[in-house]
């Protein structure tokens, strides 16, 4: 069915299936149809057809990637080399 309409993210993958099994694949077919040329959005789709999709929440990584690591590494170390340049100044300057 993803070939009919617009799917662009797994909360839209899960609105398709829950679609699918609440008013079957022949009335998808058939809205699809009546909106127009081009692949409609799915929220178009559900209108058409009378229907509000429940608010399905993006399934959330359990684990971090690679690129998420890397960038909480950058930003570790900025912060490490901030807070080493402030610690003298910041020292200096109770004493006084």
């Amino acid at each position: 069915m993803e070939h009919l309409v617009r799917v662009q993210n797994e909360r839209d993958r899960r609105t398709l299936a829950w679609l699918r099994e609440r008013v079957g694949d022949a009335p998808i077919v058939a809205a699809v149809e009546r909106c127009g040329r081009s692949k409609p959005y799915l929220s178009a789709v559900c209108r058409t057809l009378g229907v509000t999709a429940p608010q399905f929440s993006a399934a959330r990584r359990l684990t971090p990637s690679a690129t998420a690591e890397q960038s909480l590494a950058t930003i570790r170390q900025i912060l490490a080399s901030r807070n080493d340049r402030r610690t003298p100044v910041l020292a200096g300057a109770r004493r006084g």
